[in-house]
């Protein structure tokens, strides 16, 4: 006589999801489980460490070689490291609410191993589940999974505990059924088909970047006249994009008076400096965040509002190049410039006032631009190839640049 066995139940881990297309679905997990169903890329990349793994461990490696690229001396890898960091920033609530980490997308090569019904009329709202040691790969968002594995097997390396780290929920998007052709579709759609940030916008978004802050601050303390109204100077700044459209009312770009503040606080150092993130604590030695904006905002915005007419003229100071050079100048009266001299803000000024801003080849040719046989400027070259001739040129008047920006 036999026994009768349980009713059967499927096993494995349960997810509550919502569909967004018959193949897939998007919701919220919690930190431990993604890290049980994704292992991570770093110990799948160690063959030393998978000779010695369970079969489930190896089989995931094979699968996700197959549709993701390699971590291990990459600058993907590299990067890990410092997301882990910025997402443990995060939790632990240094960033307030102004932190975010994009959904990542699993993808199950199988089928799942159960739908449930829908747990609320009309939403599509349901309980999956997926059996275990199904390979579940992140081909999108494999960084992020790498990172949250660095500070679940690190936690007091970050400042946290394993507790904080369990509270932690992570959104996802699910496909499954999909084979490996369509998976990698998926990978290359995610990482070509968008468009990625130009680096100096991305930077001027970046609440974080004390010279974004700090450019920010400059353009709300200047006023400008406009038709006989004192209007906000950043109704002229182009805060969204990297240039400026002809018929725009813009003057100017964020991104160009981020490099304008950066190369007044380093001087010529700033020119390397303006195309990477500035954080509080990288800024002159002996130069505090306190003490740079107490000096900076109120200089150049004096700057600016000395130079209004010819922002508004769209002239040549709102140029990158030729910012960089105003700050690599005006970097000599901050009061912590060690070479190249000093200036008082009144000589500043008035070496600003010889200057003839037109966009004119006779001016700017060789300087800050370069003219085609017609004599069209283009002022292509950049903040790095020519601020350092223009701050030349604005300090040295005497100078050939100096005496050609003057127009003698």
């Amino acid at each position: 006589m036999s026994i009768p066995m349980p009713t059967s139940e499927t096993e494995g881990i349960r997810l509550h999801v919502t569909p967004f297309r018959p193949d897939a679905v998007i919701g919220a997990l919690g930190l431990p489980t993604l890290l049980q169903l994704v292992p991570s890329p770093k110990t799948q990349e160690n063959q030393q460490a998978l000779k010695h793994a369970s079969g489930t461990l190896r089989r995931h490696a094979e699968v996700r070689g197959l549709v993701q690229r390699m971590l291990r001396s990459t600058s993907k890898g590299r990067n890990v490291a410092s997301y882990a960091g910025y997402m443990a920033a995060g939790v632990k609530g240094d960033l307030g609410a102004a932190w975010s980490t994009p959904p990542v997308t699993l993808w199950l090569g199988s089928q799942l191993a159960s739908i449930g019904e829908e747990l609320v009329a009309g939403t599509g709202m349901r309980t999956v589940s997926i059996a275990p040691g199904s390979p579940v790969v992140a081909i999108d968002g494999e960084t992020q999974v790498a990172a949250w594995h660095e500070l679940y097997d690190s936690p007091e390396r970050y400042g946290l505990t394993i507790d904080e780290l369990n509270r932690v929920r992570v959104p996802f998007e699910l496909f499954w059924g999909l084979d490996v052709k369509e998976a990698r579709q998926i990978f290359y759609d995610r990482n070509v088909e968008g468009i990625t940030v130009a680096k100096n916008l991305a930077m001027s978004m970046d609440q974080r970047d004390f010279g974004t802050r700090l450019a920010h601050l400059v353009i709300d303390a200047v006023r400008v006249e406009r038709d006989g109204e004192s209007v906000p100077f950043g109704k002229f700044v182009e805060t969204r994009g990297r240039q400026l459209k002809a018929s725009a009312p813009e003057v100017v770009t964020l991104s160009a008076l981020r490099v304008l503040v950066v190369c007044t606080l380093f001087g010529r150092a700033g020119l390397t400096r303006s195309g990477s993130t500035l954080r509080d604590e990288e800024l002159p030695e002996g130069v505090t965040a306190e003490q740079a904006t107490r000096r900076l905002v109120p200089l150049l915005s004096t700057v600016i509002s000395t130079l209004r007419e010819h922002f508004l003229a769209r002239s040549a100071v709102s140029a990158p190049a030729v910012l960089a050079g105003i700050g690599i100048a005006a970097h000599q009266a901050t009061g912590w410039a060690t070479t190249g001299g000093t200036l008082t803000e009144d000589e500043l000024l008035h070496l600003l006032s010889t200057v003839r801003w037109e966009r004119e080849a006779r001016y700017w040719h060789g300087v800050a631009a370069s003219a085609n046989a017609k004599g069209t400027l283009n002022f292509a070259g950049g903040a790095k190839d020519a601020g350092g001739r223009v701050a030349d040129a604005i300090v040295h008047p005497e100078s050939q640049y100096g005496r050609r920006i003057r127009g003698r």
